[in-house]
């Protein structure tokens, strides 16, 4: 058995496996996964994972449906990390008299917690939209600081950081937040505490140290593999101590959260963080096929389709009028005319291919065309066709439409980012001392 024996949630198609995969396949190994689309009739996500991994558990029901027992029989089993990207969504929380503490019906995150407070795993890697850090627009930050309170309810610390893929050498400009959570009790979660102490920051400043700034620049999981510069954004530093439940967290949360931190001991401090800019990205030219392998169904033969896209990505004002009755204007500014191969590309959404602005256009050669399913994988950091093939609930291996293909990859995370992770949490986890 490996070392860090993985529960994948909300788990796409295997972005997280094939990451810890390809940083030590030996040292990770993924036991359990579950995926479930409940607006879909059929779970195609689900279905490439079983084609794809075929010694996995692979649970294809809604997360929420998922018994504890089953929770508790992963322990038993040997899984003591999770993985998972998961949405963003309204976290708030409120009293329940005799059940105690609520949060809304589907939100997702409320399933990691019920997941980890029966498996107790060592650690979570977890991703989400940046957003995240910034909402409700209401209460700025609060459903992050509810995140930070529930795990430190349940005894862990964690890091964070936004990583946009292409500071750090990928060939997409996706930003995602990463976060490194584990439990106090562990080796790792000892050696911090003894850096961190009781976190009484203004005292060591006061002595010429600041043991959360060394950890965010300097010692933390991040820090090793995604360098920063040595100080803060426009002196962008707080800190915020998470007193009371997570209802009180909820209804009365004013503190501040920017792209980097670390919550110990429900006491957080978060920083502006900038890349060193040292490391330079792909291109979206370093992924693209060669045009002789690309099938002539990815070009824009139809000069009314092509106009279209002109139409969308250039600059606009509409006239527009609210439900209440309200008109106004609606601008958007230009975009140019198709997407440099010299850059990487833009942030790929779900409705990558279909005729929208977000939508790639490549002009190669003197002729338009879209990203084929090859390249979008390939700016995902996954192997050449992944996506191909599913194996039905029959039996069947059955090939996979082009717009199912780009959805996954729309919604997927960068690979290779979770493989650095993977690397230096190895090192983390190896180093019991």
């Amino acid at each position: 058995m490996a070392e860090l024996n993985i529960f994948s949630m909300f788990d796409g198609v295997g972005g997280f496996t094939i990451g810890f995969d390809n940083a030590d396949n030996e040292y990770y190994q993924t036991l359990y996964s579950n995926q479930y689309e409940p607006s879909r009739k059929t779970q195609d996500a689900f279905e490439v994972g079983k084609y794809r991994f075929p010694d996995m558990e692979h649970i294809g029901i809604d997360v929420a449906e998922i018994p504890d027992k089953k929770f508790q029989e992963m322990k038993e089993n040997g899984v003591n990390m999770i993985v998972g990207g998961f949405p963003c969504q309204d976290y708030s929380v409120a009293h329940t008299g005799a059940k105690g503490i609520q949060g809304k019906k589907g939100v997702l995150f409320w399933q990691i917690i019920r997941a980890t407070e029966n498996i107790k795993p060592k650690y979570l890697v977890l991703e989400n939209v940046d957003r995240l850090l910034k909402s409700p627009t209401s209460q700025r930050g609060r459903d992050f600081a509810i995140m930070l309170k529930s795990f430190a309810d349940l005894g862990y610390s964690l890091e964070w950081r936004v990583i946009n893929a292409a500071e750090y050498g990928e060939a997409q400009r996706r930003r995602r937040v990463f976060f490194f959570v584990y439990r106090n009790d562990t080796p790792w979660a000892k050696r911090v505490n003894k850096k961190l102490g009781s976190g009484e920051v203004e005292h060591l400043e006061e002595l010429g140290q600041n043991p959360y700034e060394d950890y965010i620049f300097k010692d933390g999981l991040f820090a090793r593999q995604f360098p920063v510069k040595q100080e803060p954004v426009k002196n962008r530093v707080a800190e915020y101590t998470l007193e009371g439940d997570v209802v009180d967290i909820s209804d009365n949360f004013t503190g501040k959260v920017f792209n980097t931190g670390v919550m110990h001991n429900g006491h957080y401090y978060t920083i502006e963080t900038a890349p060193t800019g040292e490391e330079k990205p792909r291109t979206l030219g370093d992924i693209v096929q060669a045009e002789a392998d690309v099938p002539e169904e990815f070009y824009l033969n139809d000069d009314d389709k092509l106009e279209k896209f002109k139409y969308l990505r250039g600059p606009k004002k509409l006239q527009r009028k609210s439900a209440d009755g309200h008109e106004y204007t609606y601008s958007e500014g230009g975009m140019s005319p198709y997407d440099s191969l010299d850059l990487p590309s833009r942030t790929m959404l779900t409705s990558e291919g279909s005729t929208n602005r977000s939508t790639h256009l490549l002009k190669i050669d003197g002729r338009y065309r879209l990203l084929t399913p090859i390249e979008a994988e390939r700016l995902q950091d996954f192997p050449d066709d992944w996506t191909k093939y599913k194996l039905t609930e029959d039996g069947q291996v059955k090939e996979v439409s082009t717009r199912m293909r780009m959805f996954f990859m729309g919604n997927a995370l960068v690979t290779g980012i979770v493989s650095r992770i993977g690397k230096e949490l190895k090192k983390i986890d190896a180093d019991n001392e």
